[in-house]
């Protein structure tokens, strides 16, 4: 090839190189975004409220448009599939989300009576502080960007909270860490807690408040609330159950709490070594904590979980549906058996109102 063709071609040969340049350096979760911020969930006019017993065999949910979320890396259940629908009515909005869960968890920390008769909350030894993943509950949680006020959001969803913490912070606990990045963010989170909800989703939120001893639930806080929700079954020194269920009751640990309206005080007599209680009693969340009202079952390897609250709800601390034109953004997370190792999935999830 002579040199004057080398001449001519060379603009060319520039142009392809700094074109492969570009694509070889750009940066690699650009292309994921985009295809994480096309998962989108369509809400649909509904003519009735739905009967939250985690049944849904209402015909409005079998005509509903479904989105699969196909989750990744948690502990115990690493990659499970999620399942969402929603309809909607003039006041209120429901979703449906169905997931694989090969085993029902509900022995959170139960008590174990001991050979000598002592008491001992089982836990898991590998636990490095906030991390169970032995003898805890199965979780689902999703959040939400309030008035799209989180930097990064509709791109990267949930990473832009998920357990970090301050670069070179010794407090910081191994996992757990969540918090938001500016003041004046803020995310509403629905948690439902299969042993520690009582027919509702614990109503949190997020803020940027970074974990320090201090401040062991970082950004994570509950929606104001009178009752609480639920609390440890221990006496004061912490040595044994405080409470035992009222009338005749298995001594197998299940279903994995009891119901504040129906406990009386611990008596030790009758129990063997070998013999479990549950570590926590629940009742209902009030207030601005009691938003979201669930039911649930775990069915052969699959959880159908059902939950509602009013379109707008007039909190500070909630997401609020005002308009039903408008696109809002959520992210999913799944438990197994975790206290925070959940699965998850890159980017967010576009939520809608068909109307």
């Amino acid at each position: 090839m002579t040199a004057k063709r080398l001449c001519l071609l060379f603009p060319v040969i520039l142009v392809i190189a700094l074109i492969l340049s570009a694509a070889y350096h750009a940066e690699p979760t650009i292309v994921a975004r985009a295809l994480a911020t096309e998962m989108s969930l369509v809400s649909v006019p509904a003519d009735s409220d739905p009967t939250l017993d985690g049944v849904a065999n209402e015909d409005f949910w079998k005509d509903a448009p479904s989105l699969q979320v196909e989750l990744n890396r948690g502990a115990n259940h690493e990659n499970p599939t999620v399942t969402l629908k929603s309809v909607y009515t003039s006041e209120q909005v429901y979703f449906l989300v169905t997931w694989d869960d090969p085993t029902q968890s509900y022995l959170r920390t139960p008590w174990e009576m001991q050979p000598d008769g002592t008491w001992k909350r089982l836990g898991d030894p590998k636990d490095k502080g906030g991390d169970n993943n032995l003898w805890y509950e199965d979780k689902l949680a999703m959040i939400w960007d309030i008035n799209n006020s989180i930097k990064g959001f509709e791109e990267d969803g949930c990473f832009v909270a998920c357990h970090r913490s301050k670069e070179g912070d010794p407090d910081a606990k191994p996992y757990g860490n969540k918090f938001l990045e500016n003041e004046g963010e803020r995310g509403d989170m629905w948690h439902w807690k299969g042993v520690r909800n009582l027919a509702q989703i614990h109503d949190q939120y997020l803020d940027n408040t970074p974990y320090s001893k201090e401040t062991v639930n970082a950004g994570r806080k509950s929606d104001p609330d009178n009752s609480k929700g639920y609390r440890d079954n221990l006496t004061e020194d912490k040595k044994m159950p405080a409470f035992m269920p009222a009338g005749e009751f298995t001594k197998d640990g299940a279903p994995g709490f009891l119901l504040e309206d129906s406990i009386v005080p611990f008596d030790p007599a009758g129990f063997k070594p070998g013999d479990r209680l549950p570590s926590i009693i629940i009742t209902k969340f009030t207030d601005d904590g009691g938003n979201i009202s669930a039911g649930w079952k775990w069915v052969e390897g699959k959880w159908t979980l059902e939950f509602g609250r009013k379109l707008v709800t007039g909190s500070e601390f909630d997401v609020q549906f005002s308009d039903l034109s408008a696109t809002y953004y959520f992210g999913i997370a799944a438990f197994d058996n975790a206290q925070v190792r959940h699965s998850f999935h890159k980017g967010s999830i576009k939520f809608t109102f068909k109307q």
